[in-house]
This record gives structure tokens, C-alpha cells and sequence, in this order.
């Protein structure tokens, strides 16, 4: 298999996609391959387009010109995103590699917008577009590569996990649509006299332009702060409650600076009667084997819950269910009362999913004016302190 042959012979150590270095060696192909077979498709194509005065297949060999450019941008990306941290970015350089992507997206669209509008200008002054056996076949020839180079986009974005490099396999195989749409036009030319040429002009550049905008919208998403992988979410969670002494976790939070670039804060309750050391050294081991399982840099906050505080206990599995007919409201923590006699308060924080109070037009002070309704209608002794907390990885 071609793929396979390129990896090993380009690649000494094809399986260590963990190390940074292995990494950007296989975007550094994939970008390479990318340009050369983009470079020799953009001239055949531009020859035949000049040859035959087809605006179709002139504006298909300047997507393929798009394609080569976004592949130079791409290698850049990835030598930019892989340096060190500095003193300006302590964090790293890894989201350089969104910006890049965001910058071939609008590449793509202003392509698709040029041809746009040669496309309609043939369609106002129509050509005839003059077929030839040769052409044509090369024009079949360059869908087979664009085939071939999707499925490598693919196998390589899959293997290292680049979301840039997996848009340019969809990208790919969006061309060989817009290529195979040319072909058709190019062939139906022979049989009618309609400007087949620029109605599928058209098409190709709108098809572009979708394209363009699908990666825009992909590369914004992860700069702007998409919420996390629901199962390295998971795999957080259930790893930190397997631990014995850990009761509960609550308000987990990840930043992803880049790709292998991910930090993440915790809070998880332990029984308040274990000795802080012990606690902490429970902790110190759980921040490391999470981190060095996932590949992140995890930092976890103790929150200590006096689970010998009989009332306490008892009042907050009342409250969780008083709270289970308010449908926004996902899960209670930091529960705990204070104060004596006939003046104390439960002070606890609730958690809600944004998109879902949006919906109901409800703001943080009327969450919390509402619950605390709620919970004085069956605890009128009760003042309450609730605090709003927002659950970031849905």
C-alpha cells in the first residue's frame, strides 16, 4: 500500500504518534505529499482549461492551487504550534495550528468567490468549450489521485489525531465531487449547445465555498472554546472515584491550548475525618496518574465533607430531592449548614447546564431566588446561601 510505504520510508519510528516530534514528522508528510500532488494536478488542470477554454476546469485547477497553499500553511502551522513555551505564552504555542487551518479555510472561499463570478460572466457570455479524448482522461486520472490523497489524509489524521489534516481528507473528497461534476460538464459540452460550462461552474464554486465555510466553522469552534470530550471527561471522573477517600468530584473545567496541550482543574470531596496528609497524598498520586493517562496536566482542589454531621447529611438528601422536579438543575456540592439554633443557613452551590436556563430565560439571581423558595416551603427555619456553578463540559 502506497500510504503505508510513504510512512515507513519517511518515518523511522511510525508508531510513537505520542512524541511531539513523530507527530509533526507525519503532518510535515502528509502537507508534503499534499503539495506535490496538488502542484501537478493545478498545471495539467490549468493547461487543459487554457487548451480547451473550459472555466470550469480552470476554476477546478485553482481549487487544486487553494489545496497546494493550504498544505504549505498546514507544515508551517505545525513547526509554529510545536515550539516551546515563553514568557509572552506560558501555555505554548499549540493553537498557532487552529490559526492556520483558519487561514486556508478563508483561502478556499475567496477562491470559490473569484470563480463565482467568472463562472456567472460565462454564463452571460457563453464559450464553446472544445473537447479532447486526452484531456478528458487526464481529468479522470486526477479524481483517482484525490481519492488516494483523501484516504492518506485520513489515515494520517486519524493516526495523530489532527482535526486540521482530517478536514483536508473531507476537503479532498469534496474535490473529487467537484472534479467528477467537471468531468460531466465536460462531456455533455459534446452533445448540446446549452453553457453547461458555466452552470457548472457555478456549482463547483458554491461547492468551494461550502467547503470553505465548513472550515471555518470547524477551526472557530477550538478557538473560540468548544466544551471537551465527553470521554476524556469520563475517563477524568471515573478515575479520580476510583480512588476510595474521593466521594465526589464536581467542577471540572478544560482548557485546550492545542493538540496534547490540555489542562484541567478539579474539585473532589473527601471525608473531612482522614488525615489532610493522607488526603493529600492521595491526591498528589491521582493528579499524576490522570495526567500521565491522558496526557494532560491536571490540577485537583480538596473540598473536605464532615460526613459525620448527621443533620447536615440528612438535610442535604432532602434538598436533592426537592430539587429533582426543577429539571435545570443537574446535581448539588459543597452542601453544609451553619450557624446554631434558630439561625442557620444551607450553603451549597447548584449546577445547571447554560444552553438549558437560556431556554428558559432564567438568570443566576432567579435560579437562586427559585430554589430558595422552594427549599423554605418544607424548611422555613432554613435561610439559604446558593451559589450558581455552570457545568462546562456539556
Amino acid at each position: 500500500m502506497l500510504s503505508e510505504l510513504l510512512i515507513r520510508v519517511f518515518i523511522k519510528e511510525p508508531q510513537d504518534t505520542e512524541d511531539c516530534k513523530i507527530r509533526n514528522l507525519y503532518g510535515y508528510l502528509a502537507g508534503g505529499v499534499g503539495i506535490v500532488a496538488n502542484l501537478i494536478l493545478f498545471a495539467f488542470k490549468l493547461t487543459i482549461g487554457i487548451l480547451t477554454s473550459s472555466i470550469s476546469i480552470m476554476a477546478d485547477a485553482f481549487n487544486n492551487f487553494s489545496d497546494m497553499a493550504s498544505s504549505a500553511v498546514t507544515i508551517v502551522g505545525l513547526k509554529m504550534s510545536s515550539a516551546p513555551p515563553d514568557k509572552e505564552h506560558p501555555f505554548g504555542h499549540g493553537r498557532i495550528e487552529y490559526i492556520s487551518a483558519l487561514i486556508v479555510a478563508f483561502m478556499v472561499m475567496l477562491v470559490g468567490i473569484e470563480f463565482l463570478k467568472s463562472s456567472v460572466e460565462r454564463l452571460l457570455n457563453p464559450v464553446d468549450v472544445k473537447f479532447d479524448l486526452i484531456s478528458f482522461s487526464i481529468l479522470l486520472v486526477s479524481i483517482l489521485v484525490k481519492v488516494w490523497l483523501s484516504k492518506f489524509n485520513k489515515l494520517i489524521g486519524n493516526r495523530i489525531d489532527s482535526n486540521a489534516l482530517k478536514a483536508a481528507a473531507l476537503d479532498a473528497m469534496g474535490d473529487v465531487l467537484t472534479s467528477s461534476t467537471v468531468v460531466l460538464s465536460f462531456l455533455l459540452s459534446r452533445f448540446t449547445n446549452i453553457p453547461i460550462d458555466g452552470i457548472v461552474g457555478v456549482i463547483v464554486s458554491i461547492l468551494i465555498l461550502y467547503a470553505g465555510f465548513s472550515l471555518v466553522r470547524d477551526t472557530i469552534s477550538p478557538l473560540l472554546g468548544e466544551a471537551p470530550d465527553e470521554d476524556l471527561v469520563n475517563g477524568i471522573i471515573s478515575g479520580l472515584l476510583s480512588y476510595n477517600i474521593i466521594i465526589g468530584v464536581h467542577d471540572l473545567i478544560i482548557h485546550n491550548y492545542g493538540v496534547g496541550k490540555i489542562i484541567a482543574s478539579i474539585h473532589v470531596e473527601i471525608p473531612s475525618n482522614i488525615d489532610v496528609m493522607d488526603m493529600h497524598e492521595v491526591v498528589d498520586e491521582a493528579e499524576r496518574r490522570i495526567s500521565e493517562k491522558f496526557k494532560i496536566h491536571l490540577v485537583i482542589h480538596m473540598d473536605p465533607i464532615n460526613i459525620d454531621d448527621k443533620e447536615g447529611m440528612e438535610t442535604k438528601e432532602e434538598v436533592q430531592k426537592i430539587l429533582i422536579e426543577k429539571c435545570y438543575i443537574h446535581s448539588i456540592h459543597d452542601f453544609r449548614i451553619v450557624g446554631k439554633g434558630d439561625k442557620k443557613n444551607l450553603i451549597f452551590d447548584v449546577v445547571v447546564h447554560s444552553d438549558e436556563i437560556a431556554d428558559l430565560g432564567l438568570t443566576e439571581d432567579a435560579i437562586a431566588e427559585d430554589v430558595t423558595s422552594v427549599i423554605k416551603n418544607s424548611h422555613p427555619d432554613y435561610g439559604c446561601v446558593i451559589h450558581v456553578d455552570r457545568d462546562f463540559t456539556i
